[in-house]
C-alpha cells in the first residue's frame, strides 16, 4: 500500500523547508491504470482509464527571478531551467518532463515565474502506469500556482501532452495527461480522444483493480511506440485512397477494413485490426459497465490482451505468462496487460474476497516460473490531480 496523503504532505513540505527554506504549496497528480482501450488513443479513439492511488507530489514556492531549480526525492541531480534562455534543449533525464511543460506553459502565453520545486513520487517507474504524465501534470499545476495563473483541467492535459510529443519526443496520445488532471474517485473514465468528450462510469461495489508488476521492461518498448504509431498512419494513408473520409483509424469500421484488408501490407492490416476492434470493444465494455454485466467486461479484457499479443504485438511472454496464471484465479473477473507493453503491468478485476488468494497465488506462481517476484497493488479508482491543502 502507498503513503497516505497526509503523510507525503507532511514529509515533502518538511524536506522542502529542509532543501530550500522556506514553506510551499503542495500538489499531487495520480498516476493511471486502463482498463480497455490500448494504443487507440493516438488514432483518435476510445480509451477507458482510472486513475489510481499511486501519486506525483510537487512542493514549490516562489522566487525572485527566472529560473526554476528542480530537485528530486528519488534522484540526486538538482536542474536548472533558465525560462529567458534563447535554447534548451533536453537532457534525456527525468528533468526532460519538467523543462518540457515549463517551457509549453511559456509558449502557451503564461509568463512563469522563478520557483523552487521538490518532487516525490511512488508511481512505479518503467511500468507502464503513466509515471511521467503525472509528473507533467503535478508540475503543471504547480508552476502556474506559483505564478498566481489557473488553468482547466482539460486544457492542461492537452498542453502536457505538447510537451511530451515536442520536448521529450514522445508521441503519446492524451489519455494519460487526461486521466491524471480529470479522473474521479470510484469512476473509469471513457474518454473520446478526437472530441475529448468524456463520461464518468461507476465501478462496481466489491470490485477491486489489482495491478500485477512483471518487473521486466524490454529496450524496445520507446522505439516500438512511435513505430505502431507509424504504422498506424501508414494504414490511414492506404485505407484513404479508398474511403476519403477516413482521417484516423477511428474512422474504419471493422467491414470496410475487410474490405479492403487485400489492399493493406498483412503487418500493416494487423495493426489497424487492432485499433478498430479495440474501440468497438471500449464502447462494448462502456454498455456492460452500465448495465452491470461484469463478466462480458472480464471476456472484452480477455479479448484486448489477444489482440494487443497477436495483432499489435506490444507484449511480452512475461505479460502472457501474468494474465494466463491470473487468468485461471478464482475470483477473478477479467485481466490483460495495461500500458505501451513490451513489460510493465497487467491489470485485474478481482472480487474483494478473492484478492488475497489471488495475491499470494499469482506471486507464487510467477516467480516459480520466472524467478522474479512481482509487485501486486491493490487500488481504488482515485481523483485527479489537485493542490493538496491538508
Amino acid at each position: 500500500m502507498i503513503n497516505t496523503a497526509g503523510r507525503a504532505t507532511f514529509d515533502l513540505r518538511k524536506q522542502f523547508e529542509d532543501v530550500y527554506g522556506g514553506t510551499a504549496r503542495l500538489f499531487r497528480a495520480p498516476g493511471r491504470v486502463n482498463l480497455i482501450g490500448e494504443h487507440t488513443d493516438y488514432n483518435d479513439g476510445f480509451v477507458m482509464p482510472a486513475a489510481i492511488e499511486f501519486d506525483v507530489w510537487v512542493a514549490v514556492a516562489e522566487h525572485v527571478g527566472r529560473t526554476i531549480s528542480v530537485r528530486s526525492c528519488n534522484f540526486p541531480d538538482v536542474v536548472e531551467i533558465d525560462l529567458d534562455a534563447k535554447e534548451t534543449k533536453k537532457k534525456n533525464h527525468w528533468s526532460d518532463y519538467v523543462t518540457g511543460v515549463a517551457l509549453a506553459l511559456e509558449r502557451a502565453g503564461h509568463r512563469l515565474r522563478g520557483a523552487d520545486l521538490l518532487i516525490r513520487g511512488d508511481v512505479p517507474m518503467g511500468s507502464g502506469l503513466s509515471s511521467s504524465a503525472a509528473v507533467e501534470i503535478a508540475s503543471a499545476l504547480a508552476l502556474l500556482a506559483a505564478s498566481d495563473k489557473s488553468m482547466d483541467p482539460v486544457s492542461l492535459a492537452k498542453l502536457c501532452q505538447r510537451a511530451e510529443n515536442e520536448f521529450v519526443g514522445a508521441r503519446v496520445g492524451i489519455m494519460d495527461q487526461f486521466v491524471s488532471a480529470c479522473g474521479r474517485a470510484g469512476h473509469a473514465l471513457m474518454l473520446d480522444c478526437r472530441s475529448l468528450e468524456y463520461r464518468l462510469l461507476p465501478l462496481p461495489a466489491g470490485v477491486s483493480l489489482v495491478i500485477c508488476n512483471t518487473l521486466v521492461k524490454h529496450s524496445l518498448a520507446s522505439g516500438e511506440y512511435n513505430t505502431r504509431r507509424a504504422e498506424c498512419e501508414r494504414g490511414v494513408r492506404l485505407l484513404s485512397r479508398f474511403l476519403p473520409d477516413v482521417r484516423s483509424l477511428r474512422d474504419v469500421n471493422a467491414s470496410d477494413l475487410e474490405r479492403y484488408a487485400g489492399e493493406l501490407p498483412e503487418i500493416i492490416y494487423h495493426r489497424c485490426r487492432h485499433v478498430v476492434l479495440e474501440n468497438a470493444r471500449v464502447e462494448e465494455a462502456a454498455s456492460a459497465l452500465r448495465s452491470g454485466d461484469l463478466e462480458l467486461f472480464g471476456h472484452l479484457m480477455g479479448e484486448s490482451h489477444r489482440s494487443l499479443r497477436d495483432d499489435y504485438e506490444v507484449s511480452c511472454d512475461e505479460l502472457n505468462l501474468m494474465v494466463d496464471l491470473a487468468s485461471k484465479v478464482k475470483g477473478v473477473i477479467g485481466c490483460r496487460m495495461t500500458g505501451g507493453g513490451f513489460g510493465g503491468c497487467t491489470i485485474n478485476l478481482v472480487r474483494d474476497s478473492a484478492v488475497p488468494g489471488f495475491r499470494s497465488e499469482l506471486a507464487d506462481s510467477y516467480q516459480t516460473i520466472t524467478g522474479l517476484a512481482p509487485q501486486i497493488f491493490v487500488s481504488t479508482a482515485a481523483d485527479g490531480a489537485g493542490e493538496v491543502t491538508a
